[in-house]
């Protein structure tokens, strides 16, 4: 029996990336899936087929997740579709780079609507079934330049400093119903973001890592499925860093 057997979990921005690599790794851990994204086109069919494989529910569903509105519209329907909600990951992300003289309005609203209102939106519309449930668990996607910030991200950092303090108070907030909430801390991930870094850009971020490689999608699931699973019943308000103690 897999750790998530008999569990449903909610997914957003999953098509690909981190969060298909949680969606595909829960559905082999034993959970059925629903995932959204911004649109659902070939690649976001082709996980669906992927988490299909492992015999388990799945569905996509079309949601734009910095829409209050869209959002709990999605969440009534994943209910409808699924009957409970167990797990609940904010994955969906953006990146709008650039340095505070030159970042405009919409770079800085475009990135905390995707990165941080969404995680608020989809956590006030989980929060009430898990607290009818008497239980959950939401994972969500911050950074380690959401502890430390970074030159030229001051708007993604703000917004992955945000989810921490999302994360740390809805802990407190919502322990008593027996919910927990837990945020990820990914450093330096090989990805279709990163990989469009200059290879000496690259090169050099490696350096900067104790474990000498850049991390994977893979290996950020792990540390998801731990989140998820009974393993981490009484963890809760933590912020795990994963990334190869580049930042410890």
């Amino acid at each position: 029996m897999g750790l998530l057997e008999g569990k449903v979990a909610l997914i957003t921005g999953a098509a690909r990336g981190i969060g298909k690599a949680i969606a595909l790794r829960y559905a082999a851990e034993g959970a059925d899936v629903a995932f959204t994204d911004l649109v659902i086109n070939e690649a976001a069919e082709g996980t669906v087929a992927e988490i299909a494989a492992f015999g388990h529910r799945v569905k996509a569903y079309a949601s734009d997740a910095s829409d209050f509105d869209q959002t709990h519209a999605v969440v009534e329907q994943v209910l409808a579709d699924f009957g409970r909600i167990d797990i609940l990951v904010n994955n969906a992300g953006i990146t709008k780079d650039g340095l505070m003289l030159r970042m405009s309005e919409a770079q800085w609203d475009a990135v905390i609507g995707v990165n941080l209102k969404s995680a608020f939106n989809f956590i006030h519309a989980c929060t009430p079934v898990m607290a009818r449930q008497r239980g959950g668990s939401i994972v969500s996607l911050s950074s380690v330049v959401g502890v430390s910030g970074n030159a030229g991200q001051c708007n993604y950092s703000a917004s992955k400093a945000g989810i921490i303090g999302l994360t740390k108070s809805i802990a407190k907030e919502m322990g008593p119903r027996g919910i927990r909430a837990n945020a990820i801390a990914p450093g330096f991930i090989i990805s279709d973001m990163t990989k469009a870094l200059p290879e000496e850009v690259r090169a050099e971020w490696v350096k900067t890592i104790p474990l000498r490689r850049g991390g994977t999608p893979e290996d950020v699931a792990g540390v998801a499925v731990f989140l998820a699973s009974d393993l981490a019943a009484y963890v809760s308000g933590q912020v795990i860093h994963c990334c190869g103690a580049m930042n410890c």
